[in-house]
């Protein structure tokens, strides 16, 4: 009888691990990025805010390819596959959706007395120089942030949750994903995305909806913080 150790299975799915160095790479990257790098530049105004809206997708790739990386190491098991133009539009609709309830959320606050924090600013400011900046603060903050925080978020964090049922998955990771923006006028949008893009995520079984919702969501609200601001 053969004593030789029988050969390690692959992992087919990812679990807690990923979950985890995945989170904690983010946090890493985006939280200490900014006073370690940023903040000794004294980059401000235009720059300081397009330097931030870069790093927050930056970091979610990062933190999405050192999961992949870590044991499974097949994008597909993560949702990054292919999906149908119903899914797509279906996605577009969803950003509009969570667009409008975060606005009534944040209004219900307001007629509460509540009064989050705004970190926005910055991002406003981002588009603030002219055409070009406009441009850039688009792209950086609606679609390089989305598709880096679809990717840890929904590829990641709500892959691993969703085996624990769909409540936990969707829910939890919408949690999650409202948490690591902060306790703001920001939690409440990104707590609404969440739940939008896991929902599609699991209902679709891939990753490409809920980027969509990001980039919907994300890019009408800067168009209209910039209109707010006058700088459109």
């Amino acid at each position: 009888m053969s004593t030789s150790a029988a050969p390690d299975r692959p992992r087919t799915a990812p679990g807690w691990p990923e979950l985890l160095v995945g989170l904690a790479v983010l946090a890493l990257v985006a939280y200490g990025t900014a006073p370690l790098v940023l903040t000794p530049l004294g980059l401000e105004g235009v720059a300081r805010g397009l330097a931030l809206g870069a790093l927050s997708g930056v970091a979610g790739i990062i933190a999405f390819l050192v999961a992949l990386a870590l044991r499974v190491r097949r994008p597909e098991a993560f949702g990054v596959r292919g999906t149908t133009v119903r899914w797509l539009l279906l996605g577009a609709l969803g950003g509009l959706v969570a667009l409008v309830v975060a606005r009534i959320i944040g209004v219900i606050t307001l007629l509460l007395g509540i009064q989050p924090e705004n970190i926005q600013q910055p991002y406003t400011e981002a588009g603030s120089a002219g055409v070009w900046s406009v441009v850039l603060s688009l792209l950086f903050l609606a679609l390089l942030t989305p598709l880096g925080e679809e990717l840890l978020f929904r590829g990641v964090v709500t892959t691993v949750l969703l085996r624990y049922g769909a409540v936990v998955g969707v829910v939890g990771s919408a949690v999650v994903f409202a948490l690591m923006h902060g306790i703001n006028a920001v939690s409440f949008s990104a707590l609404v995305v969440g739940l939008v893009a896991g929902e599609l995520r699991r209902r679709s079984g891939s990753v490409w909806p809920g980027v969509v919702v990001h980039v919907v969501n994300n890019a009408v609200s800067q168009l209209i913080a910039l209109l707010l601001a006058g700088l459109l």
